[in-house]
């Protein structure tokens, strides 16, 4: 069938192995420093349910680290099965950051051991407390580091094209490319906020279930809203960045995530809708130059339509949707959290409604989704391009046969992690529920805690 060709499976791949592994990577990226800020609020307090929730998230932390060094591992190894003309074309200028990453991750993953297993060994709090800080560190220059490599892909620079090959290659320009410091900013801060959003759920759910240890799951939901709010803003502002970039740099991509196909003036933002036969916007909702204000800040400013790309090199329409179902759950969680922070002001209003916890128990599997649009929406933007303007996409796939029992073979083995990391956390967190812990710990804690 046409539809197995070595190209599509390729891709088929890397998209599946993408989106199991971003689930891992952003919390590898994010629930470091709210283990952090947890223990520090506890060693300031003199909270010992801060503390505690610390080291809850800490062991479960431990258990995506594990899914997500298979599955960080599985993307390098297909960066050589999979897509083995790309890596013999730019192998050598991204190989700087790959090792980066990897040394990254080691760095981690020593400090994260000492921090777990040296927990109350230590006469100054302080002392323990700073162990995490390398921790956090180092989760985020792996993200930053290979952040760089897809960076690279949308912006190449750092070498010289000579014969088809790239030499005189600068790998610190390679890796600082145009693209890098927006997409690094909107990655730490989308990591940042997604982890926030799925802690507050947690401790939602816990909430809604009523099963004990209140007053610690109304302390967990308030720093992780708080800090929700927080990494929202500070996600809208590195989006406004990236839309920015892009209208200067990659007008196509931003020209098809708006379906703006003719160069113009005052030009709307389309929200939503299809398109018709003609490839006409219908049923969408239109902001008057709003496209943009958001492409260069005046609502006057000319924005290239997709009409000035040669029709070969355009991305796919359907990055629209993807566009915008990220956007707008980003303002829910803006919104949300907001809400949450100002009505917590007004002892009249309960914060902790039924109405308001499920809101936040969306939040997180929300937020998540958001991370993959994301993803989704900066892969497909850059097609039909792997490295945009010097090799497309089929240009780079591998030709071998077996690449269909590869598919299946990441399948499995994505069947198989998904399922352990699942069973692994309820066994870890159901059968030592937090007010079980709290009562065997901190007995005094409990009292009136019901």
């Amino acid at each position: 069938m046409e539809f197995f060709d070595t190209v599509t499976l390729s891709r088929l791949i890397t998209a599946m192995t993408l989106i199991f592994h971003i689930i891992f990577a952003t919390l590898g990226v994010g629930v470091p420093l709210f283990i952090s800020i947890a223990h520090f609020i506890g060693i300031r307090k003199n909270d010992k349910h801060y503390e505690l929730l610390a080291k809850r998230w800490a062991r479960g932390f431990i258990i995506t680290v594990a899914i997500g060094v298979v599955t960080g591992t599985a993307i390098g190894l297909q960066l050589s099965l999979v897509w083995p003309n790309f890596m013999e074309l730019a192998g050598n200028v991204i190989a700087l950051p790959l090792f980066m990453e990897v040394f990254a991750f080691f760095f981690e993953a020593i400090f994260l051991g000492i921090y777990l297993y040296t927990w109350d060994r230590f006469k100054g709090k302080y002392t323990h407390w700073l162990l995490s800080i390398p921790v956090v560190i180092g989760a985020g220059m792996s993200a930053i580091f290979i952040t760089t490599v897809n960076s690279f892909m949308n912006s190449p620079s750092g070498f010289t094209m000579e014969n088809g090959e790239f030499t005189a290659v600068n790998p610190l320009a390679a890796m600082f490319n145009p693209s890098a410091p927006v997409r690094i900013i909107h990655v730490l801060g989308g990591s940042y906020l997604t982890v926030a959003a799925i802690l507050a759920t947690i401790a939602a759910i816990a909430l809604l279930r009523k099963k004990g240890a209140a007053a610690y799951h109304k302390k967990a939901l308030k720093m992780t809203v708080t800090a929700m709010f927080v990494f929202s803003i500070f996600t809208s502002v590195a989006g406004d960045l990236s839309a920015k970039y892009l209208a200067s740099h990659q007008p196509e991509k931003l020209a098809a995530a708006e379906w703006h196909f003719e160069t113009e003036e005052n030009a709307d933002l389309i929200l939503f809708g299809w398109l018709n036969e003609d490839n006409e916007p219908v049923g969408e909702i239109r902001l008057p130059g709003f496209l943009s204000f958001l492409a260069h800040g005046d609502f006057g400013s000319e924005v290239t339509g997709l009409e000035e790309t040669p029709e070969g090199e355009r991305p796919p329409l359907i990055i629209h949707y993807f566009f915008d179902l990220m956007v707008s759950i980003g303002l829910f969680l803006t919104a949300i959290s907001f809400f949450y922070l100002v009505l917590s002001k007004f002892k009249r209003f309960n914060v902790h409604s039924k109405f308001m916890l499920w809101m936040l128990v969306l939040s997180g599997p929300l937020a998540m989704l958001a991370v993959e649009f994301g993803w989704v929406f900066a892969e497909l933007g850059r097609q039909p391009w792997i490295l945009r303007g010097y090799m497309t996409v089929d240009e780079a796939a591998t030709s071998s046969p077996y690449i269909l029992h590869m598919f299946f073979l990441f399948l499995a083995l994505y069947i198989v992690l998904g399922t352990l990391c699942v069973r692994t956390l309820r066994k870890l967190f159901k059968d030592n529920p937090a007010e079980l812990e709290l009562e065997k710990k901190y007995p005094e804690l409990n009292k009136g805690d019901e």
